[in-house]
């Protein structure tokens, strides 16, 4: 009797922007569908993109930013509403009377880069939604980035000189210009198993059927 092989690990990377609303709705969502596989070894990536990396350092005025790039405020609002009602299904108070800065995220982006050292990309994502989208912080702060750091077992004062002196800030965007050069336009966008990719914040079920794919796909590699 031979013992059956053990399961593969799937890799799911994630490409996103954490001032993406619709990713934070894409993580509760991928959330709500890795509980539909307890004993499946599933290993997961996030992957940094730009919104608008034409953002300065020191962020912007949100409304006027908004407006700016969406013209008409009545769609503004429509586009909240929206966002509001799918929050709430999932858990997310979105708050967006809060939001008083639009930051730039690439210090953003170096934290969660880092925290993958401690095995923490996707609590330290989940940690600057929520402080964006919930609490109306600006994560553009590097104060900010630097307490989210230590809550996630990171060491507060490197992160802070590693912010200082700009250190990975060329690795973040080589990533991003090859999440760009792979068609990636628009986030979140989910890769599996580096074989194929689901874009946008999909139902659950959706992403769901792409895990099972990649298991089927990973069980008959394992039987060949």
């Amino acid at each position: 009797m031979t013992d059956e092989p053990a399961e593969r690990p799937i890799s799911i990377d994630i490409v996103s922007d954490v001032v993406c609303p619709w990713c934070f709705v894409g993580k509760r969502k991928l959330d709500k569908a890795l509980e539909a596989f307890p004993q499946t070894p599933i290993e997961i990536r996030w992957r940094p993109f730009q919104l608008d990396p034409t953002i300065p350092p020191g962020g912007v005025d949100r409304q006027a930013y908004l407006e700016g790039k969406f013209r008409d405020p009545a769609r503004i609002a429509q586009i909240h509403q929206r966002l509001e009602e799918t929050g709430r299904e999932l858990g997310i108070a979105f708050a967006f009377d809060k939001i008083k800065r639009s930051p730039n995220t690439l210090d953003a982006h170096r934290l969660i880069r880092w925290s993958q050292s401690v095995g923490r990309q996707s609590e330290v994502s989940e940690d600057l939604f929520r402080l964006y989208f919930v609490e109306g912080v600006d994560i553009g702060d590097r104060g900010v980035l630097a307490r989210v750091a230590e809550k996630n077992g990171l060491d507060a004062a490197i992160v802070a000189r590693l912010l200082e002196d700009g250190s990975d800030i060329g690795a973040v965007q080589d990533e991003i210009a090859s999440a760009v050069r792979l068609g990636v336009s628009g986030v979140p966008f989910y890769i599996f198993d580096s074989k194929f990719a689901v874009p946008g914040a999909q139902q659950t079920e959706v992403l769901v059927a792409a895990i099972n794919k990649a298991r089927e796909d990973t069980a008959a590699v394992l039987s060949a």
